[in-house]
């Protein structure tokens, strides 16, 4: 765990608040996998605020200097994946995220707040 990840987190964390992301959650899950420190969930209501999700989510972490390894969906997705490495952010529509239910599959992930970070 370093202090890049815990700053990506922040600044992921407050691009998709700042685009009115819903259910914004911060997952430790370090201790039990390999292939990241966090995850991040997030659900938009519609179409249009996913995208201005992914959109300023990826502006934001290149202004801090992180580029993003993949993104996975585009435009017309109803789920986004982009891999930062040690941060992955998961950005769903409501119904895909219910049925995804990724927070079951990570419960033994640690839920963060993100004034913990």
């Amino acid at each position: 765990m370093n202090e890049d990840s815990k700053e990506m987190v922040r600044i992921a964390y407050d691009a998709l608040d700042e685009k009115l992301g819903d259910d914004i959650e911060i997952l430790k899950i370090d201790e039990i996998s390999v292939i990241a420190d966090y995850l991040i969930i997030a659900s938009g209501n519609n179409q249009p605020q996913i995208t201005a999700m992914l959109d300023l989510t990826e502006e934001k972490m290149a202004q801090a200097g992180y580029m993003s390894k993949r993104i996975e969906g585009n435009k017309n997705s109803t789920w986004i994946l982009m891999d930062y490495g040690d941060v992955i952010i998961h950005i769903f529509s409501k119904e895909d995220r219910l049925f995804y239910d990724l927070e079951r599959i990570w419960r033994d992930g640690k839920k963060v707040r993100r004034e913990e970070l």
